[in-house]
């Protein structure tokens, strides 16, 4: 499940506006590369949408199936607001319905044993095994 928590206005490449909608996923734990201690964090992706901006608050904290997932994409250039620093990433987070939510694939039946047929009866008759 991922949760409504914000939204954004922002405005499209021929200059209309539109708001985008907040999603955050479930809490996780990870571990620390430099500590070896456990953190709690949530993913976080927006989703554009055709609400208008009362709607769009009125959403905040609906839950909706799905999950957020990492994506490859062309390298871009990320500052860290915090420090300032410039990262290189070629990911981003997005949102992914339940629905499109990647199942084990379901292999063909394949028998995993033959039965030996010798062991049936043949006359229809049960009788006890040897």
């Amino acid at each position: 499940m991922v949760t409504i928590i914000n939204y954004k206005e922002r405005q499209a490449e021929d200059g209309s506006e539109f708001f985008a909608l907040e999603l955050q996923g479930g809490i996780e734990m990870v571990k620390s590369q430099e500590s070896g201690r456990f953190y709690a964090t949530a993913k976080k992706a927006t989703i554009s949408s055709t609400f208008d901006e009362n709607t769009c608050a009125s959403l905040i904290g609906t839950q909706m199936p799905g999950r957020i997932v990492k994506e490859d994409c062309d390298p871009y250039t990320y500052i860290v607001k915090e420090t300032g620093e410039e990262l290189t990433l070629s990911h981003r987070w997005v949102y992914q319905p339940e629905d499109e939510v990647s199942q084990p694939q379901q292999r063909q039946h394949e028998p995993s044993m033959i039965a030996n047929s010798e062991v049936f009866s043949k006359n229809g008759i049960l009788e006890p095994a040897e």
